[in-house]
């Protein structure tokens, strides 16, 4: 499919109908995201679990929620974890309303994932970020700093990174195993 327009907003995103295809807006282009692999949704699914499990009360996992970072962009990290009490059927979030976000590495979205997207959570000022590379799984745990980037927003900095056990003083007290969450 072929977009004749680059101006899309977050309300036409809204207005997409719900069968529409798994889409993320970037500087108002409409971005078709590849289906993740079965490994990919293991990881994804596993995490999603131990957060579920291991969250205190004012906060939730989810998976695949679009977070809403311009007027012209929106990102759907593979799990989020945000403030509890939003309305259930809410499809697109604040960047105030994620405290973490994590997405999971995969051969066709290494460098969106790796450069891009970070760039784009520490923009838009969500406190946490987390990148977890398959094959063998590491996960790499990054807060947002006070360094300044080129374009004068803030950064990430990386607190964190093992393919055995990640130990987080927050955005709550971690202490994930790894294994937990291989496929």
């Amino acid at each position: 499919m072929r977009q004749q327009r680059a101006d899309y907003t977050l309300e036409d995103l809204l207005t997409l109908p719900d069968d529409a295809p798994r889409v993320e807006l970037v500087d108002g282009v409409f971005q078709v995201t590849p289906s993740p692999t079965l490994g990919h949704q293991t990881i994804s699914s596993l995490l999603w679990l131990w957060l579920r499990s291991h969250a205190p009360a004012h906060l939730r996992a989810s998976q695949a929620v679009g977070v809403g970072l311009s007027p012209n962009t929106s990102r759907q990290p593979d799990v989020l974890l945000h403030h509890a009490g939003l309305p259930s059927d809410r499809s697109l979030l604040r960047p105030a309303d994620v405290v973490l976000a994590v997405e999971i590495v995969s051969p066709g979205t290494r460098r969106v994932d790796r450069f891009a997207k970070p760039g784009e959570y520490a923009a838009a000022g969500i406190p946490f970020y987390w990148r977890i590379e398959q094959d063998p799984v590491h996960l790499y745990a990054y807060r947002l700093g006070d360094r300044i980037g080129p374009g004068g927003e803030r950064q990430y900095e990386l607190v964190d990174d093992s393919s055995e056990v990640i130990e987080l003083p927050e955005p709550f007290a971690i202490k994930l195993p790894i294994a937990e969450i291989r496929p």
